[in-house]
């Protein structure tokens, strides 16, 4: 009886070890609770989860398998996305993402990847990141290539949030310089360790962290305030090669309900009828590309390079005269003897 006993105490000691383990892989430390949605989360194995599954819809180049979901292979002009097919209805939530973004490129790759909240699911391919242009909701681009031709403010890869309301144009040739709200420069491509990120949306308060050195310490990246977002929109992920290419995999996307703030209130038929915004100025400047302007020293190498044509072809004449004359003169002496 008392071995019995002492074979159940350690049995609970060591279940009570493993769920404090478990606890501390929640992503970022709240004073609020937090309770995981496991109908908006995508946790490994993968092996079961099929293209046709009811809960997850995928479309493109999207690969499942046991350990990942790759959305696009190293390969040119690859699009793939995954959408959860059931709407999201917390006020306050959180996403942790386990994600790899990797391939042959030391110097050259791209394009990169979205996470998204949208009314819609986008299932056919575009040009923001293998999702459609003009779309309605919150983005979270992991950008890996600058498409800019002007000058940026930040290297890559680089991490932005856009909030549009299905209006808006992103110009990702400008890699949405005059659309974002805020972001980061993060190097997440190309680890060898595991890279992740927390999205958090609390009290319209967007917040991103990362932690993409390997030393299980979050870093963070950005916050804007007054961002307005509905609820019953989707979660999904794209992401879209070029004529450079990387392999983008998701390796795990947790998403946690969080519990509501002192005095914050929630009405789901308003909270349904909101228009995404948000307010504020963006972190960093918008640089619009400089055009060149045509001054004196551009008009003074402009007549510079005419100047020079014109000898050279008037040296090329020249030669050709005296060639031509020293021709005729050896005909001539030819004929008189």
């Amino acid at each position: 009886y008392y071995i019995t006993n002492n074979l159940r105490m350690k049995a609970v000691v060591i279940l009570f070890l493993a769920l404090s383990v478990m606890y501390c892989k929640t992503p970022l430390p709240m004073e609020k609770k937090v309770y995981i949605r496991r109908e908006h989360s995508l946790i490994k194995p993968y092996s079961s989860m099929s293209m046709d599954t009811p809960i997850w819809d995928y479309s493109g180049s999207t690969i499942v398998s046991n350990n990942e979901i790759r959305l696009t292979p190293d390969h040119q002009s690859k699009a793939g996305r995954v959408w959860n097919a059931i709407p999201l209805m917390s006020r306050n939530w959180e996403i942790l993402l386990e994600f790899k973004v990797h391939g042959q490129g030391r110097t050259l790759y791209g394009d990169g990847f979205a996470l998204w909240y949208s009314n819609e699911k986008q299932l056919m391919a575009g040009p923001v990141f293998g999702a459609k242009n003009k779309f309605n909701g919150l983005g979270i681009f992991f950008d890996t290539y600058s498409n800019h031709n002007g000058e940026h403010s930040h290297g890559h890869p680089y991490i932005s949030a856009v909030v549009h309301n299905g209006t808006q144009h992103y110009d990702h040739d400008s890699d949405g310089t005059h659309n974002e709200l805020a972001g980061c420069q993060s190097s997440f491509r190309g680890q060898k360790h595991d890279t992740f990120a927390s999205i958090k949306y609390i009290n319209n308060i967007l917040t991103v962290h990362t932690d993409v050195r390997g030393k299980s310490k979050w870093t963070k990246c950005f916050e804007v305030k007054n961002v307005v977002l509905p609820v019953g929109y989707h979660i999904g992920l794209s992401a879209s090669t070029g004529d450079l290419a990387d392999n983008h995999d998701v390796k795990m996307l947790k998403l946690y309900e969080v519990d509501l703030l002192p005095g914050q209130t929630f009405d789901v038929e308003e909270a349904l009828k909101l228009v995404p915004s948000a307010e504020g100025e963006p972190d960093r400047p918008h640089v619009h590309p400089k055009k060149k302007e045509k001054g004196s020293s551009s008009i003074l190498w402009t007549i510079f390079y005419i100047f020079i044509t014109l000898v050279i072809v008037l040296s090329v004449i020249g030669i050709g005269i005296v060639v031509w004359q020293k021709k005729q003169e050896d005909r001539r002496r030819k004929r008189f003897y």
